[in-house]
C-alpha cells in the first residue's frame, strides 16, 4: 500500500515481505525516541482514520438510503466514489506535492478529511454527501501515499521494519473495524454522528501529527515511465488481477452486508453492529494468521483465503437464513478477508523485489479501483436482480480469484 506515480512521485523505502520495511535510514528522525514512536503512532491513526472513513458507509448504508431517499445500490456510490478518486488522487497529489514538507501535507490532509467528514454529517441532500466523499476519496490516496515511506524516517534503521509494520496496522485494523464502530455509533445515536466522530479525530490526528512530527522534506524521485513495464512481469501480473477479482467481489457483497442480514436473515437492527463486530474481531485474527505464513508461501495463503470467504459469502444466501447461521459465516468471512491485505501486499513484492516502489503504486490503485467497482456492480447486482444478488456476484469473483492464482500463480 504506497505510493503511485505520473510523472514523478516520491520513492518509498522498499516494503518487506509483511508489509514492514529495511530502508536506508534518513536523518530527519526526532531526536527523542518517545517522540519518534508517538510520531509512527500519530501516522498508524492517519491510516486508520482515511480508512474508516471510506468504509464507514458500509455499516450505515440503509440509514443513509432511507434518510437522503435514495436506493441501497444509489448509496452504494457513496463507497464507489472515493475509491476512484483516491486511485487517481494517489499518483496526482504526490507530484503534485513532490517538493513539499511531508509533516506539513499530512498534517493539511488530515485537516480536509475532518471537513469532508462534517459536511458528510451536514450533508442535506445526497448529492451534497457524494461531493464530501469526493474530498474524502483525495484524503485517502495522500495519506496512503506519503505515508508508507514516512516510518523508516522517523526511527532508526534497527526498528524501520517494526515501524513500518505499525503503519500499516491502521489499514488493516480499520478495513476490518471501521465498518462495526461506525455502524454502533450510528444505531446508539445516528449515522450523522459517525461521520461527526470521525471528523473530530481527523482533526485531533493533524494535531498530534503537528506536534510528534519532525520536517520532512521530499527525498528522491522516480519516473513514470518505469511503472508500465511491470505488466511484462507476470508473476506481479498474476497477484493484481486476483487482488481486483477478490477485492471487486468482497466489496460487492460486503458493501450491502447490512440490508442482506435485515432482509435475508432477519436480524434486527439492534444486533448488525454486534455481528459486524465479531466480523472485525475476526478479520483481526485472519491478519495475524495470514501475516504467519504468507512470507513462506503467499500462493498457498491466497488460494486457502480465496476458499473460504467464497464458500461463506456463497452460503449466506442458502445457510444465513438463521441469526446463527449468519453469525457463522460473518465470523468465517472476517476470518478470510482479514488476510487478504498482507497476503497480496506480500506477493507483489515478491513478485517485483527490486522495484517494490512501483509495484507498490500499482497494488494501491488497484485494490481502491477494485473497492469502487465492486461498490458500483454491486449495486448494480441489488437494484437490477435482487438484494441476495450481491452474494452471488462477490462469491463468483472469489471462485474467479481462486481459480486464476491456482492455475497461472504456478508458473
Amino acid at each position: 500500500m504506497s505510493n503511485s506515480t505520473p510523472p514523478t512521485t516520491e520513492r518509498t523505502a522498499p516494503a518487506g515481505a509483511s508489509g514492514s520495511a529495511a530502508p536506508a535510514h534518513s536523518p530527519h528522525s526526532p531526536h527523542s525516541p518517545l517522540r519518534a514512536w508517538l510520531a509512527v503512532v500519530a501516522v498508524a491513526f492517519g491510516t486508520f482514520s482515511v480508512v474508516t472513513t471510506e468504509m464507514l458507509p458500509v455499516g450505515l448504508l440503509t440509514s443513509i438510503g432511507s434518510a437522503l431517499r435514495v436506493s441501497p445500490g444509489m448509496a452504494g456510490l457513496a463507497m464507489t466514489v472515493p475509491g476512484l478518486v483516491a486511485a487517481v488522487a494517489a499518483p496526482l497529489l504526490t507530484v503534485t506535492v513532490a517538493r513539499l514538507d511531508r509533516r506539513l501535507v499530512l498534517c493539511g490532509l488530515m485537516g480536509l478529511l475532518a471537513a469532508a467528514n462534517l459536511a458528510s454529517a451536514l450533508a442535506p441532500n445526497f448529492a451534497v454527501l457524494l461531493l464530501s466523499r469526493v474530498l474524502v476519496g483525495v484524503c485517502i490516496g495522500g495519506v496512503w501515499s506519503l505515508a508508507a515511506g514516512l516510518a523508516v524516517r522517523l526511527v532508526p534503521e534497527k526498528s524501520a521494519g517494526h515501524a513500518t509494520s505499525l503503519v500499516f496496522s491502521g489499514i488493516a485494523v480499520a478495513s476490518v473495524l471501521g465498518v462495526p464502530v461506525g455502524t454502533l455509533i450510528g444505531d446508539l445515536v445516528h449515522w450523522r454522528a459517525a461521520f461527526g466522530g470521525m471528523g473530530a479525530l481527523a482533526l485531533a490526528i493533524a494535531a498530534a501529527l503537528a506536534v510528534t512530527l519532525p520536517p520532512l522534506p521530499a527525498t528522491e524521485t522516480i519516473r513514470l515511465r518505469e511503472v508500465p513495464g511491470l505488466f511484462r512481469n507476470a508473476r506481479l501480473r498474476v497477484g493484481l488481477i486476483t487482488t481486483l477479482l477478490l477485492v471487486t467481489g468482497h466489496f460487492g457483497a460486503y458493501t450491502y452486508v447490512r440490508p442482506v442480514l435485515e432482509n435475508v436473515s432477519g436480524v434486527r437492527t439492534g444486533l448488525i453492529s454486534t455481528l459486524l463486530l465479531a466480523y472485525g474481531v475476526a478479520g483481526i485474527a485472519g491478519n495475524f494468521l495470514a501475516g504467519a505464513t504468507a512470507h513462506r508461501d503467499p500462493r498457498r495463503t491466497l488460494m486457502v483465503i480465496f476458499t473460504v470467504l467464497a464458500t461463506a459469502v456463497l452460503l449466506v444466501p442458502v445457510a444465513g437464513g438463521t441469526l446463527g447461521g449468519a453469525i457463522t459465516l460473518l465470523v468465517l468471512w472476517g476470518l478470510a478477508y482479514g488476510g487478504v491485505s498482507v497476503t497480496s501486499q506480500t506477493w507483489v513484492l515478491h513478485a517485483a523485489p527490486d522495484t517494490r516502489e512501483a509495484a507498490s503504486a500499482l497494488f494501491v490503485c488497484v485494490f481502491n479501483i477494485a473497492i469502487s467497482l465492486g461498490a458500483l456492480l454491486g449495486g448494480r447486482a441489488a437494484d437490477g436482480i435482487a438484494l441476495v444478488g450481491v452474494m452471488w456476484f462477490g462469491g463468483a469473483l472469489a471462485v474467479l480469484a481462486l481459480v486464476h492464482v491456482a492455475i497461472f500463480g504456478r508458473r
